[in-house]
């Protein structure tokens, strides 16, 4: 799977209304999209032929479109059921699921009011974004030099592609020394969340994650705190500083491709693979699944 280019994978594209074959899922290279990252998209997993919390994540794309100052011109509906759709047409139960949304090639420059607005859905087979071996371990991380930035400088609550620019810098830089990935600060020094996924500590007993304030409020992320909840457990949301991550007995990130990932090192910081993380593990491994299969078990 790994060495097959995305671009010659089989199956269809849905794109603009129509299911297209893979490989005739093409745009210009004067998108504007390209150019000035004018483009939201969502990272959705189906589950036993079912993707999760399907409409939260396309109302969530319309969201992030408007944002950025555009208007995707499908409904959720529309998209909900292309997605669907499409799921079944490449023939699989357990996938991962990337919309995206985009201005076209009509103008090249800063401005860019009369471009079309182009829409795409692709599904492919993705099995864990961590190495399994190591996630059961908890994998390790770096800290990152680039930092989330100002909400003010940035459209932090859309998930926007500009925004992940300075996560793939900060990821290639951990990957380089071994780490599977980097925790970021935020422009003010304060614990953000990892380059795709949220992230959340354990001590004695609380839970304690960021403020999304300056970064995306992952639909992973409130799941997995709604799960905690239903434990019995207490989720503090609030500002975690850096020197803090010592006195912490565990940590996990949280994200549609991630699920729910233990970590047993940032930095310079240790944490145990603990029974709260486990425990969130195997929650979220069950809330995924569809209610039909597991009426059926």
């Amino acid at each position: 799977m790994a060495s097959v280019p995305f671009d010659q994978l089989d199956g269809f594209i849905w794109m603009n209304g129509e299911f297209v074959p893979w490989g005739d899922a093409k745009v210009h290279v004067l998108t504007h999209g390209l150019h000035y990252a004018s483009a939201v998209f969502e990272g959705e997993r189906a589950y036993g032929g079912e993707i999760f919390k399907l409409n939260e994540h396309t109302e969530r794309l319309h969201e992030s479109a408007r944002l950025l100052g555009f208007k995707i011109p499908y409904s959720v509906a529309e998209l909900n059921d292309a997605s669907t759709t499409l799921l079944k047409k490449q023939g699989f139960q357990d996938a991962y699921v990337r919309p995206i949304a985009w201005r076209g090639s009509e103008q090249m420059g800063v401005s860019a009011q009369n471009n079309r607005i182009n829409c795409a859905i692709a599904i492919w087979q993705w099995p864990s974004y961590f190495d399994p071996a190591q996630k059961l371990k908890g994998i390790r991380l770096d800290i990152a030099e680039w930092r989330r930035p100002d909400p003010r400088t940035a459209p932090s609550r859309s998930k926007a592609a500009g925004l992940y620019m300075i996560c793939t810098m900060s990821k290639h830089a951990a990957e380089a020394k071994g780490y599977a990935d980097a925790m970021m600060l935020d422009w003010r020094g304060q614990v953000a969340e990892a380059t795709g996924a949220n992230i959340f500590f354990v001590k004695d007993g609380k839970i304690h994650t960021p403020k999304p304030d300056c970064f995306l409020d992952g639909i992973t992320r409130r799941t997995v705190i709604g799960l905690a909840r239903d434990r019995g457990l207490e989720v503090i949301e609030r500002a975690i500083l850096p020197e803090e991550l010592e006195g912490f007995e565990q940590c996990f990130l949280t994200g549609t491709a991630a699920e729910v990932t233990p970590v047993s090192e940032i930095g310079p910081y240790r944490f145990e693979v603990g029974e709260i993380a486990k425990n969130l593990m195997n929650d979220y491994s069950a809330a995924v699944q569809p209610k039909h299969a597991i009426a059926a078990e």
